[in-house]
């Protein structure tokens, strides 16, 4: 896989939510993209839903293509309240 980079900020974050670097590992390599901005600056992102043994993820990332990096900027467990079932699809607002 291709190297994993994590910002400050996600680390704190996955501490605070009970996430850990091989829940991210996993849901990635098992994962699919939801959301992505190929035209972001200065790496394109994505919003990827993947599993891990703790339950549903999702992380968004930048892909640093020619350092053959992610950068994982955070990952949270999906709240059913914003989500469709699956975790694939925003929930509309009424």
């Amino acid at each position: 896989m291709t190297r994993l980079r994590f910002r400050v900020h996600a680390v704190i974050q996955m501490e605070e939510r009970g996430i850990d670097a091989s829940d991210v590992r996993a849901a990635l390599e098992n994962g699919e993209d939801i959301e992505v901005r190929p035209n972001e600056h200065p790496y394109p992102a994505r919003l990827v839903v993947g599993m891990c043994s703790k339950g549903t993820l999702h992380i968004a990332v930048r892909d640093n293509l020619a350092g053959d990096e992610i950068i994982v900027e955070t990952a949270y467990w999906p709240d059913p309240m914003l989500w469709e079932p699956g975790y694939r699809v925003r929930r509309r607002r009424p």
